[in-house]
């Protein structure tokens, strides 16, 4: 296969339920396309069968890569898919398709290039549209934002959507520099991003809430610790900031 145009990078936990379908709608939609593409799975050490089905996957089609990892978080699997990939574009792309496939022609209209270093998936952008989600949730998702825009990146509406382009060129300045693992890990990939002076522009995009097959208590206490760690992690970017972490050698 020759150097892929476009690279579309899925991180993947414990995903059994539906990587699958996801890798099937995905290449479905690529292979309408003029450029070359590839799908990278970067599973971030699930305990179930997430490896084994995309192995199988990635035996029958040449596309499709997998990039079994140790367990540390989104940010780990989304640094190292985006470092290992190929792609003269590298699209994130979280599992759950919470954005339709259809969309990504959004951030990339055909095969030329289009007029931004980053393409940020945004659901506050004029002509987005939300789907099912939750009125809580989505107060907390605001509240977020207010903090990173505070803190940490000035001028963007939504830092956390899960569907996001860049320049090939950019990444490994971007993410061989990424510190943070966790949830966090897209505004500390931002913050570098402004610092490196690139164009960001927010896409808007249609979004449906999936509720997924984590349920109850459990379900809600562990959203309840994952925000907890983005609002940590928005004070480390700040922190390594003020200590000149990000400084250029």
């Amino acid at each position: 296969m020759t150097e892929p145009f476009l690279s579309v990078i899925i991180p993947a936990y414990n995903e059994q339920a539906r990587i699958a379908e996801t890798v099937a709608k995905l290449e479905a939609h690529l292979s309408t396309k003029p450029y070359e593409w590839e799908i990278i799975v970067a599973d971030d050490g699930s305990g179930d069968r997430t490896v084994e089905i995309v192995g199988g996957i990635s035996k029958e089609n040449a596309h499709v890569r997998l990039l079994p990892l140790e367990h540390r978080g989104k940010g780990w699997a989304i640094k190292n898919g985006m470092l290992r990939a190929k792609g003269q574009w590298r699209f994130m792309c979280d599992a759950d398709l919470s954005m339709t496939v259809e969309q990504i022609d959004r951030f990339l209209p055909g095969d030329a290039a289009p007029p931004f270093d980053i393409g940020i998936g945004s659901r506050e952008a004029p002509g987005a549209r939300r789907f099912g989600e939750p009125l809580l949730r989505h107060l907390i998702g605001r509240v977020y934002n207010w903090i990173v825009r505070l803190l940490a990146v000035r001028g963007l509406n939504d830092t956390q959507c899960g569907f996001k382009l860049f320049r090939g060129q950019l990444v490994p300045e971007l993410f061989g520099r990424q510190t943070l693992d966790g949830l966090g890990f897209d505004v500390e990939v931002l913050f570098l991003a402004r610092k490196a002076g690139a164009r960001i522009q927010e896409v808007p995009i249609d979004w449906y809430y999936r509720t997924g097959s984590k349920v109850g208590l459990r379900r809600s206490a562990r959203r309840l610790l994952h925000q907890a760690s983005g609002f940590l992690d928005i004070v480390r970017v700040r922190s390594n900031a003020v200590l000149g972490r990000y400084e250029s050698d």
